[in-house]
């Protein structure tokens, strides 16, 4: 098993247990390879929660750019949702679970398909 399928065994370990949801694995597989080599470097790899410059980055980039997304309220509302679900004391939230939950509530599988 490579690397990448052992992040995402990890990731899918986090959405059962952490997250309370059973991982589409196929999604999340297209998620994570989505994140690209940021997956690899420990900082880049993880949200940092708490941090608002992090999560405007997370909108920006993520929400607006990758999904294609209209800026909104609703936007850092979904994030702030997410990262509540993942647990806002869980100090690793990893990027790729927080993206695709956002890909998720914004009903956005088709970006990955």
């Amino acid at each position: 098993m490579g690397k990448r399928d052992e992040l995402i065994a990890k990731y899918a370990d986090d959405l059962k247990n952490k997250c309370g949801m059973t991982p589409d694995m196929d999604l999340l597989t297209k998620v994570t390879i989505g994140c690209g080599p940021a997956i690899y470097n420990d900082d880049a790899s993880t949200v940092a929660g708490s941090q608002d410059s992090e999560l405007e980055t997370v909108k920006t980039n993520f929400l607006m750019k990758k999904l294609g997304l209209a800026d909104s309220p609703a936007l850092m509302e979904a994030i702030n949702s997410v990262i509540e679900t993942y647990g806002k004391s869980e100090r690793n939230k990893y990027r790729a679970v927080v993206y695709y939950m956002l890909t998720k509530h914004f009903g956005k599988e088709a970006v990955y398909g």
